[in-house]
């Protein structure tokens, strides 16, 4: 299971990615394009990660990127301040563990510490 603050940070790179034209980033857009924005190979290149590594954050798995890292996508995003705040709170928070889930029983009762409730 992913952490949820992992596949919002993908989700947020994503659109993000999908803002930029490849001429907004000094490349040639090429022949034809499946996509609007940004190859994701083409972010990669730009923050000097590689694509497999971005393409897992971007997906939502667990990684941990650095700040180093997290600076090189906001650099190749063209990030603003506020952008860049929040790009660092998302994966800053998809880095702490998930909290455990309680099993509360049956509605309403809660485990016992014998194993049943009465």
């Amino acid at each position: 299971m992913s952490h949820p603050y992992a596949r919002e940070l993908g989700d947020f790179l994503r659109a993000r990615r999908g803002r930029l034209r490849p001429h907004d980033v000094g490349l040639e857009p090429g022949g034809r394009r499946k996509v609007t924005g940004l190859r994701r190979e083409e972010l990669a290149l730009l923050a000097g990660l590689s694509t497999d590594y971005y393409q897992r954050m971007e997906q939502g798995r667990e990684v941990r990127p650095s700040d180093d890292v997290l600076d090189a996508l906001a650099h190749a995003l063209g990030l603003d301040d506020e952008e860049r705040r929040h790009l660092f709170t998302l994966a800053h928070a998809a880095r702490r563990p998930v909290p455990a889930r309680v099993d509360h029983g049956p509605e309403g009762c809660r485990t016992a510490p014998g194993g049943c409730c009465g």
